[in-house]
């Protein structure tokens, strides 16, 4: 099998796609205007990776409340020093950061909206 995407039910679709388009890089591939508004996003690979969709009806996780290392999403960053300050720019807030000693970089951030955000400047690449 192969992965095709995670799923959350968030509040804020089209605030939260605009902002992961503008700044992370995430393309829509697929967007419904009526409710639930089923919303699909790739990354740069052109791999579907993200569906954000809206149903009042079930849980909504509150991320803020959430400890980082409970969900977050991760994204290779090419340098992760130069993204944290942009993306803190463009108002996700800090969480902590991990300089290993193989040269790896990895940061973690919390977008607008408290979803946890991770960087990975990795010496190593998976």
């Amino acid at each position: 099998m192969v992965f095709e995407h995670l799923a959350l039910n968030v509040k804020n679709i089209r605030d939260i796609k605009d902002w992961y388009v503008s700044n992370v890089g995430l393309k829509v591939v697929s967007e419904q205007t009526e409710a639930p508004f089923m919303t699909f996003l790739e990354d740069s690979s052109g791999r579907v990776i993200l569906e954000l969709y809206h149903r009042p009806d079930e849980e909504i996780t509150n991320f803020k409340a959430k400890h980082p290392l409970t969900f977050h999403m991760a994204f290779v960053s090419k340098n992760a020093e130069k993204d944290k300050i942009r993306l803190l720019d463009k108002g996700a807030s800090f969480v902590e950061e991990i300089k290993k000693a193989d040269g790896s970089h990895l940061v973690m951030l919390r977008d607008p909206w408290g979803m946890p955000l991770q960087l990975c400047h990795r010496a190593k690449p998976f």
